[in-house]
């Protein structure tokens, strides 16, 4: 390992599937170390995982990075959002944490959009619509189903909270994370009481909400991590604002990540409130916001069709006319918690190949299909579409993303931009800088630029009509659970 030019800084991401660390020259965006451990979750529509393994996962990441992590001056965690973190006087989880693809409490969902209002007033009041993902839901199920659990619980936090929490002794969470729990009103930026009471969660029981830029405490002792006492510990942030620092980006740069979950999103300087509830108004962590529309079936749910048929994730096949809408786990754009995938249009000419690019296909159409809510109205439509996350060094997922959407793709060579997003931030507190003006200096978002192909309209026009068509069986599919 070259000597660095700067300070190193720690950036985390802690994900569905696992925990990933990287150490990161502050002056240079070079990772010199680098380390990844994996978690345990659930199946089935308990989607469940118990935080102490995000703290030994961490553990274990830092130890793979060596000595590097030890000469760290700062660090950040970004993780995966919505996630219901309960813990008792002691700090110990109460119960599993329940994760954002946990589905269970659509129903309580739809009567918190009922008894406040609506669609609309959500909107306006926390810039969106909740869905079964959103933290207050969850919440409220907890309340309903295990109210033993609740009665227990001393303190409220998301995933990344919980690990920031354990660094730092204190209780604390960020504007961009803490946008996505539906108890966080947009327009004050202050925790909505009204709300709060409605599911009866105690206000005390949450975390102080950290400012961009503001450290939010120091590394105390007895942690048993690598890090000397005293670093520094930014705020920290969900992973796909994580993701937009990652990229150092602009406002009105459509961003397409390809991981579990599909989502794009963009920058903007305008508060969004969709009432439809396809784009979750979420803030970002610097100031701007970060509307964004999120799929719970993408890399996952197409690899899954792929092993059904025994076929490799790449071998797929042009010239289908079936339809896969791939809600392997329900789905959330199109808001459908409860439905399951659907094949319409088989033949006895279908190949199985042209059956995978159909999952793709079925993938990709509920992405775009918000992409256009999520920019603003003067975006420039020729912009490229970044491509990241997982799936976005596959070229089935490349071609697919570049056929239906009509738009040059450029695929940045960065690799973990949520981890490089939390390093950014961390580095941030070393400078005084933005953290995105960091990411902008490191050059994050290089990388090729595949033309702009002409768009499929036909397969996007095919797709939208069985949706269409379908929407009354899945529908029903909801409502039988």
């Amino acid at each position: 390992m070259s000597a660095a030019e700067g300070p190193l800084v720690v950036g985390v991401d802690t994900s569905t599937q696992s925990t990933k660390a990287l150490v990161v020259d502050a002056a240079t965006g070079r990772v010199v170390a680098s380390g990844q451990a994996p978690h345990t979750v659930s199946s089935g529509t308990a989607r469940e995982s118990d935080p102490r393994q995000w703290w030994d996962a961490l553990s274990e990441a830092l130890a793979q990075c060596g000595d590097a992590a030890r000469e760290a001056a700062a660090v950040s965690i970004g993780g995966q959002q919505h996630g219901l973190v309960t813990l008792d006087e002691q700090g110990e989880p109460v119960r599993p944490a329940l994760l954002w693809n946990d589905v269970r409490s659509a129903p309580q969902a739809r009567r918190l959009i009922d008894e406040l209002g609506g669609p609309k007033a959500w909107a306006e009041r926390t810039g969106s619509v909740p869905s079964a993902s959103f933290t207050v839901t969850k919440w409220a199920w907890l309340a309903e189903h295990e109210p033993d659990a609740a009665r227990a619980v001393r303190a409220v936090r998301l995933p990344h909270d919980y690990l920031t929490e354990r660094l730092t002794g204190e209780g604390t969470t960020d504007r961009g994370d803490v946008s996505g729990t539906g108890w966080w009103a947009s327009g004050t930026e202050a925790y909505d009481e009204g709300i709060l009471a409605r599911v009866g969660l105690d206000p005390a029981l949450l975390p102080r909400v950290v400012r961009p830029g503001e450290v939010a405490g120091t590394v105390r002792d007895g942690h048993g991590l690598p890090f000397s006492k005293g670093t520094l510990v930014a705020a920290g942030t969900g992973d796909n604002a994580a993701a937009a620092l990652g990229l150092g980006l602009r406002p009105g740069v459509p961003v397409m990540s390809l991981g579990t979950s599909g989502t794009v999103y963009a920058v903007s300087e305008h508060r969004p409130a969709d009432p439809t509830g396809t784009v979750a108004g979420f803030a970002d962590a610097r100031g701007d916001w970060l509307p964004l529309a999120c799929t719970l079936n993408c890399t996952l749910a197409v690899d899954r069709v792929a092993a059904l048929l025994n076929l490799d994730r790449e071998a797929v096949e042009p010239g289908t006319s079936t339809t896969l809408l791939p809600f392997l786990d329900g789905e959330r754009t199109p808001n459908l918690p409860h439905s399951s995938g659907l094949l319409y249009g088989l033949r006895h000419d279908t190949t199985a190949g042209q059956l995978l690019q159909a999952a793709y296909d079925g993938a990709v159409h509920s992405l775009l299909g918000a992409l256009d809510l999520v920019l603003d109205a003067d975006a420039d439509p020729s912009a490229p579409l970044l491509l990241i996350g997982g799936g976005a060094r596959g070229a089935a997922w490349q071609q697919t993303v570049r056929r239906l959407s009509g738009r040059p793709v450029q695929i940045p060579e960065a690799r973990e931009l949520v981890a490089l997003g939390a390093a950014a931030q961390a580095a941030g507190l070393l400078t005084g800088e933005d953290a995105a003006a960091v990411a902008r200096r490191w050059n994050t978002a290089a990388g090729p630029v595949l033309e702009a192909a002409e768009r499929d309209e036909a397969t996007l026009n095919r797709i939208t009509g069985v949706l269409s068509d379908a929407a009354p069986l899945l529908e029903r599919d909801a409502t039988s659970h």
